[in-house]
């Protein structure tokens, strides 16, 4: 997904420790400009204000199954289930802001949650699945990012037949072709690879979707990627493992909601609902009914 792809590019290879402040942090896309001449339907409702309104507007992302997507004009998938969830919790109705991911995710911080997009029109109130990042929080200081409630983890989908001695690891595709979606962690890392000696066999495709049919298909034996999309594509034969990543800073990352910094009282109170469901067993429960392993967050 190429809304990961400013925050996960940083993280491709090892980085330096950063200090537990932000004065190393450059401020993200117009993170000094303030909205003016806006009203209150652009930047935002107190929590009050949803609760005696009866509704909630939540911000996911177009076509990223198995997390939020159209299915016979109905919206399906895990943040789809989750927004339903907090709305429930709220005692208010879900409405939800579905959009396409911009260039990188601080513009999708500017366009859902505190500003909205250059071309006009609302923001939500709250945006799911953002990175819990403390440097992606340091550059974005209009937003508050918490609620986690999911780790997702890079891996390897690939065909057993092709590989009956054990699964592959990365350096197996120096000779073997290997999919992935075209400008994401994966790209970067296996192109980057043994000085660029993966790169003639990674195989793009526009999302994984359509890299996980070609495995499906046996035009490819393996496709690498995070996990929750490998596992959407899976059918008989093929399997998914995650195995040791070299050189690569972070396998996995923490998902959770934003809000916009001048709405605290609802960014706290989704987070309860957040940390609750996550002890209770709700989240992994909405996993499970789409099929998929769950991980919880990562603190």
């Amino acid at each position: 997904m190429i809304f990961l792809l400013a925050f996960l590019a940083l993280l491709t290879f090892a980085q330096p420790v950063a200090a537990q402040n932000c004065p190393d942090v450059q401020s993200g896309i117009g993170a000094k400009q303030k909205p003016q001449n806006v009203g209150r339907d652009v930047i935002g409702q107190s929590l009050d204000d949803i609760v005696a309104r009866g509704w909630i507007v939540i911000a996911v992302y177009e076509d990223y199954p198995p997390y939020s997507y159209s299915e016979g004009g109905k919206l399906k998938g895990v943040d789809i289930d989750i927004g339903r969830l907090i709305a429930d919790e709220l005692g208010v109705e879900a409405r939800f802001l579905v959009r396409s991911a911009d260039e990188n995710v601080d513009a999708d911080l500017r366009n859902n949650v505190w500003r909205g997009p250059v071309v006009g029109g609302p923001v939500a109130n709250v945006m799911l699945h953002v990175p819990d990042d403390r440097v992606l929080a340091c550059r974005n200081e209009q937003v508050v990012l918490n609620g986690a409630y999911f780790t997702e983890k890079i891996g390897i989908a690939y065909d057993k037949a092709k590989y009956p001695d054990g699964a592959p690891s990365p350096a197996y595709f120096r000779y073997d072709l290997v999919g992935v979606e075209n400008d994401t962690i994966s790209d970067f890392y296996l192109s980057g690879l043994a000085r660029g000696q993966v790169q003639p066999n990674v195989r793009r495709y526009p999302d994984y979707t359509k890299a996980m049919a070609e495995l499906r298909a046996g035009n490819i034996p393996a496709v690498m990627g995070p996990i929750g999309e490998l596992e959407v594509g899976l059918s008989d034969g093929l399997a998914i493992h995650t195995p040791p990543l070299p050189g690569l800073a972070r396998d996995s990352w923490t998902l959770g909601v934003a809000v916009r910094h001048n709405w605290r009282p609802l960014s706290y109170a989704i987070d309860d609902i957040l940390v609750a469901a996550v002890n209770d067993g709700k989240i992994e429960e909405i996993f499970k009914q789409h099929g998929l392993r769950y991980a919880p967050p990562e603190l």
